[in-house]
């Protein structure tokens, strides 16, 4: 038996109106109708998504403190939302921008990605896999650092329709 892949994901916010509303016109999250099982929570699916929900979100206050995962405490970082092409992480940097909640970007070599935090202050990732195809040997070697992301760059290359590698980000 072996964990085949990751479902949903809930996280604790300030406020729910205003996490809802980033996730879902921001990343483009859909909101479940009638899926608040709990007072003071929603479900929200990815677009294409057949979870029944992939995240959750619960409401626990403006006085709740910012997460000391990292600093000082143990915790989770971040979790990484995987678009389909190249031209989705393009625009998804330009909404991220005007949203004000782009805080940086790297490129892994085999991965493209976009770090940026909710209304929470919660950090999350954006990226996009090279497909295994288009992989070539300069792409591999930068997957051994984190370099800068050339968007511009990487769209020349590979076009806004290229498709995500989809969970291939080593091979």
């Amino acid at each position: 038996m072996s964990i085949f892949r990751l479902n949903h994901a809930v996280l604790y916010v300030r406020n729910l109106a205003e996490s809802v509303a980033f996730y879902r016109d921001v990343l483009g999250f859909g909101y479940i109708q009638d899926g608040d099982r709990h007072r003071g929570a929603a479900f929200l699916r990815a677009p294409g998504s057949a979870n029944d929900h992939d995240l959750g979100l619960f409401e626990v206050g403006p006085d709740a403190a910012d997460s000391g995962a990292g600093r000082t405490s143990v915790g989770l970082y971040h979790l990484a939302w995987e678009v389909d092409t190249l031209g989705d992480l393009e625009r998804l940097a330009a909404r991220l921008t005007e949203a004000g909640a782009l805080v940086g970007s790297s490129d892994h070599g085999t991965t493209k990605s976009l770090y940026a935090k909710d209304p929470s202050g919660i950090e999350f990732e954006v990226v996009w896999i090279i497909p295994r195809d288009l992989l070539t040997e300069e792409d591999r070697a930068k997957s051994a650092s984190i370099g800068r992301l050339d968007l511009a760059a990487e769209l020349a290359k590979y076009g806004p329709d290229a498709r995500s590698g989809v969970g291939i980000s080593r091979t």
